[in-house]
């Protein structure tokens, strides 16, 4: 095992785990976290199993939150830092795909058997630098594989976003899923409908994701891995139906020697930077979405058009964000880079003012990114990218482009009344600031004054 010891949450999960053991109870680490520091990995959280029932831990620690008490399940707040310590415990009676309908406090191997999946069934007691295996999660570790505890179908009867767990962990690590285990995911992947949208989403915004699987950085982003798992087991049909539709949407080579829209999709994930907005993954997804939707092809010349199809795209990926329980905020984030991406084409030849518009998006860096990987997914010419890049860092050089010069406000005070004219004028000044031609507000002023005395002289004319 090859981790650092200095982690702060570890170093604070070992507190807990001493003062348990000190106080006669058994006590491990669990889960993910074992797992995490058997592949090197330092964990972002630590959870502690223990045979302490609820009320000596709340005996034991001055600050707990009981979030599960009936099933043994306490929040320990340590430094400010919260720790899930839990009873062992036994579970049966599932009868609605997520809660069991009986509980009963067990012991750690019965705790360990029935967990999820091999990888997730250690237990480490840290004090004593003992790892304790009762389900072969080691050897699967060492294989690189996900595999049910059990059979297969029981786990995934017991809670059904084991599944998309099973693809995620698979994705996340680089592993394989045992046959067995993904047989199973193939055959009951309808069954995920009956999990609430937000812990769809939540795992799913651990699959989308930038960046490469942890145990196989030179292989392809965990996006990418993830999309074809869910792909390859029926999944993406139940819980993105919309992106399973792009898998027979037929684009133009000349456009698009990729393919359908979902080879596209996939060649975009799969080249993500680690370090990339994390709204970024969904507008890859959706940027086309509406392409199925959309797809004409000229009787003519045999060229498919997708007209309107990023306007049609806007409103799918409110839809399917909504759906999925997004907040507001990001789900109008991921429109509007939807609605604008088709707009990158034109860059060139706008008018300055019109680009610097543009650029001034508070979206246009994910819009930016977006069209790079667009760029990379299909015929991989990066010249408006580059332009684009030059014209951000010039703009960034030129402060007097920045803020509007003037307000609303000055513009009343200059005796132009509110309305639809003082809304127009506003915009024709700030094409005039975005153009060059005005640069200071004392200009802006003036511009404002002489462009008012031609309005008043036009009225006397009339």
């Amino acid at each position: 095992m090859n981790i650092t010891n200095a982690s702060p949450a570890r170093a604070l999960a070992l507190g807990l785990v001493r003062r348990l053991q000190a106080a006669g109870f058994e006590a491990f680490f669990v889960g993910g976290c074992v797992r995490d520091e058997q592949l090197g990995r330092v964990p972002e959280d630590y959870d502690i199993a223990t045979n302490a029932v609820p009320a000596e831990i709340e005996r034991l620690f001055a600050r707990t939150v009981p979030v599960g008490r009936q099933f043994g399940v306490m929040v320990v707040v340590e430094a400010g830092r919260p720790f899930q310590v839990a009873t062992f415990r036994a579970e049966a009676d599932y009868r609605d795909g997520r809660h069991p309908g009986a509980v009963r406090f067990g012991d750690p191997q019965a705790d360990a058997a029935r967990r999820d999946f091999t990888i997730n069934g250690l237990f480490f007691d840290p004090v004593r630098g003992q790892l304790r295996d009762w389900v072969g999660g080691a050897a699967d570790l060492a294989a690189r594989v996900v595999r049910t505890i059990g059979r297969p179908e029981e786990r995934f009867a017991e809670d059904h976003l084991r599944l998309l767990r099973a693809v995620r962990f698979a994705a996340q690590l680089g592993f394989t899923i045992e046959p067995e285990t993904w047989a199973a995911v193939c055959a009951l992947a309808s069954r995920i409908r009956r999990i609430s949208a937000e812990r769809v989403r939540d795992e799913l915004l651990k699959i989308f994701v930038p960046g490469a699987p942890f145990a196989d950085p030179a292989g392809a982003t965990i996006a990418a891995r993830g999309l074809d798992l869910l792909r390859e087991s029926g999944l993406l049909g139940e819980v993105l139906p919309e992106i399973a539709a792009c898998e027979t949407c037929e684009q133009s080579p000349d456009f698009h020697p990729e393919g359908t829209v979902f080879n596209h999709l996939r060649r975009m994930l799969a080249q993500m930077p680690a370090d990339a907005d994390p709204l970024l993954p969904w507008c890859v997804l959706l940027h086309d979405v509406a392409k199925p939707r959309t797809a004409e092809r000229d009787t003519q010349t045999g060229v498919i058009h997708f007209y309107g199809h990023e306007r049609v795209g806007a409103e799918l990926a409110r839809e399917i964000l909504g759906r999925l329980r997004f907040p507001r905020k990001q789900i109008e984030t991921v429109a509007a880079v939807v609605r604008q991406h088709m707009q990158f084409k034109d860059a060139p030849r706008m008018r300055t003012a019109t680009r610097r518009r543009m650029l001034l998006r508070p979206t246009f860096a994910l819009e930016l990114e977006l069209h790079r990987l667009d760029c990379l997914g299909s015929h991989g010419r990066l010249d408006i990218y580059d332009f684009l890049r030059a014209e951000a860092d010039e703009l960034a050089r030129q402060p007097e482009l920045g803020p509007p010069l003037l307000t609303g406000h000055d513009l009343q005070a200059l005796g132009v009344p509110p309305g639809r004219a003082l809304g127009v004028l506003l915009r024709e000044m700030r094409d005039q600031q975005l153009g060059g031609s005005l640069k200071t507000r004392d200009e802006a002023l003036a511009w404002v004054k002489a462009r008012v005395g031609e309005a008043n002289a036009d009225g006397l004319r009339r």
